[in-house]
This record gives C-alpha cells, sequence and structure tokens, in this order.
C-alpha cells in the first residue's frame, strides 16, 4: 500500500511526457494559449484607456501613451519575429499562410481569430484617432502599437494554430522521373 501513490505519480509523469508529444515525436505546446490572449487584451486595454485620457488630458497623459505605444510597437516587432521564425519552421511539414499566422486565417478558430482581429481593429482606430484628434505632437506614435496585436496573433497562431499537412516532397531522382512521364517523347512531337 505504501507504493501506490508513488506508482500513480510516475504513471502521471509517464503521461504528461506522452501527451507533450505528437505522433511524430514533435514537442506540442502546453496549455490552450489563454496566457497570450490575456496579455494581448491587457495590453489593449491599456493603450486605449490612456488612449482617450491622452486626447481628453494631453498634458498629463500624453508621455504614457507614447510609452505604451512604443513599447507596444518593439514588444510586436519581438513577437512577429519569434512568430516568424517559429511558421518558418512549421512550414517544413504544413502549408503555412501568412494570412494565417498573422491574422489566425484559417489557422485558428473563429472565436479565437475574432479576438484578435476585434483587439486589432481597436488598436488601428483608436491609435488614428488619438493623431488626429492631437495633431502634430507626440500622441502620433499610437498609429505603431497594433503591431502587439500583431505579434502576439502570430505567436498563439504558431503556437496553438493548426494548418494542413505539405504532401512530401519527391527526391531529385524522383522528380526527374516524374518530369520524363509528362514531357511528350521525340517521336510523338515528329508526328
Amino acid at each position: 500500500m505504501g507504493n501506490e501513490p508513488d506508482e500513480k505519480q510516475s504513471a502521471a509523469a509517464d503521461n504528461s511526457v506522452d501527451e507533450r508529444f505528437d505522433d511524430d515525436g514533435v514537442e506540442r505546446p502546453i496549455g490552450n494559449g489563454r496566457g497570450i490572449l490575456r496579455i494581448n487584451e491587457i495590453g489593449v486595454a491599456i493603450f486605449v484607456v490612456l488612449g482617450v485620457l491622452a486626447a481628453i488630458f494631453p498634458d498629463f497623459f500624453t508621455t504614457p501613451y507614447v510609452v505604451v505605444s512604443i513599447a507596444q510597437f518593439i514588444v510586436g516587432m519581438i513577437t512577429m519575429g519569434l512568430a516568424y521564425f517559429s511558421a518558418i519552421e512549421r512550414s517544413r511539414i504544413e502549408n503555412v499562410a501568412v494570412a494565417g499566422v498573422f491574422f489566425a486565417s484559417g489557422a485558428a478558430p473563429k472565436p479565437i481569430q475574432r479576438r484578435f482581429l476585434l483587439a486589432l481593429f481597436v488598436q488601428v482606430v483608436v491609435g488614428i484617432v488619438v493623431a488626429s484628434v492631437r495633431v502634430y505632437t507626440p500622441a502620433a506614435f499610437g498609429v505603431l502599437a497594433p503591431l502587439w496585436v500583431v505579434g502576439f496573433t502570430g505567436m498563439w497562431v504558431t503556437a496553438y494554430g493548426t494548418f494542413t499537412p505539405r504532401d512530401p516532397e519527391l527526391k531529385r531522382s524522383a522528380r526527374k522521373a516524374e518530369a520524363k512521364k509528362q514531357r511528350p517523347s521525340a517521336a510523338k512531337r515528329v508526328k
């Protein structure tokens, strides 16, 4: 009886290791992406609140709004780069499209795609409206912030999205044989 907890713990550990890998031995991401969605939406909410405050009280809130806008632009560039390299890695075995990675088109469930696209729409509109209300001020930096959403969309999709598998590529000798089959022979061309 004293060994039962140890056996259950080792069985649970074995199952968790097996669940971390798919049939091809590729490691699956842990979780369901809620953390990425949450960080994205919190960032958008902070941007919107500071944008509204910067439009109403420019003396007090323009600087924090600009700092957040530039920070979100930088984080967005980094996350886009990471998502891009992750997408390149996945493209070896799956048909990965740019629209699928950065706009979740066909790669994420519709509710997830809607959340990311709504966040992108909100950031674009707020950035443009604040820049329009406070023309010729540093508030124009707000138009850079939507890269935040694009980067986090890419991170979510490359970690949790689905793409169709690629057809296996033929080796060089098989490609040559396939090309010969498709090419008409010299005797057939003369007639």
